[in-house]
């Protein structure tokens, strides 16, 4: 339920919740819930019921028990703000962090609005970066709800990304964009990332293209005009 991940701009996951449900279309192909599957018929303990949301009390403290700092993904199989996690589940979970300074936990979520009712009785550490996902122009609204709170770096994650997006950067400290991956993945154009490169560079907000995407993720590689683009928040 912790491990080194071959995510590009994380270092490790940490997976307090599993399980979820799809919210929009950038759910449709969920990697998490291939993996789930996969793991429920591996025999993994932790996956008995498949990708049904469930807590696990006994990985709170986990982090604590890493001495070298990491860069730590908050949930990678969930999304923390679910309907279906208990809000005093969230908010151990955000004790953890706070009393884990040595590490920086990024925190992404789809269900922004709850995020915006919950923030006000969350503790906002600046080692806590909080993030929405946002695959396509019906979700920027999410980004709204992100800037409601008091976290010391908010991010966009543009993954899947589906179309062309047109945001406003106010307030924001990073922005990641990656195309779908995987079976069935929806293709991403060069025009939608360049735009949202563009315009990460015209407000002087870091830059971060995670991938084409593809069926062969691997064989479409990550290069943008040339480069690879890894910029991160300036506390990173």
């Amino acid at each position: 339920m912790a491990s080194l991940t071959s995510i590009e701009w994380t270092t490790c996951t940490w997976n307090p919740v599993t399980g979820c449900s799809k919210v929009s279309a950038g759910c449709a192909n969920c990697y998490a819930e291939r993996m789930a599957r996969r793991l429920q018929a591996m025999g993994n303990k932790r996956y008995v019921d498949g990708f049904r949301v469930r807590t696990h009390a006994d990985l709170l403290t986990l982090p604590f028990e890493w001495q070298k700092p990491r860069l730590i993904f908050v949930n990678s199989m969930s999304d923390l703000f679910h309907e279906e996690v208990p809000v005093d589940f969230i908010q151990s979970v955000f004790d953890t962090i706070t009393r884990c300074g040595r590490h920086t936990f990024q925190i992404l979520t789809k269900r922004a609005e709850r995020l915006a009712e919950l923030a006000p009785n969350l503790p906002w550490p600046r080692n806590l970066w909080m993030g929405v996902t946002v695959e396509n122009q019906s979700c920027v609204r999410r980004i709204d709800y992100l800037r409601s709170t008091d976290a010391a770096v908010k991010f966009v994650s543009a993954e899947p990304l589906l179309g062309s997006l047109e945001i406003n950067l106010d307030g924001l400290d990073w922005l990641i964009v990656g195309g779908e991956s995987g079976p069935g993945a929806r293709p991403m154009e060069a025009r939608w990332v360049r735009d949202l490169r563009d315009t990460c560079r015209a407000a002087g907000v870091p830059f971060f293209f995670k991938q084409w995407g593809g069926v062969n993720k691997k064989a479409a590689g990550r290069l943008l005009d040339g480069q690879v683009w890894e910029e991160m928040p300036t506390s990173c």
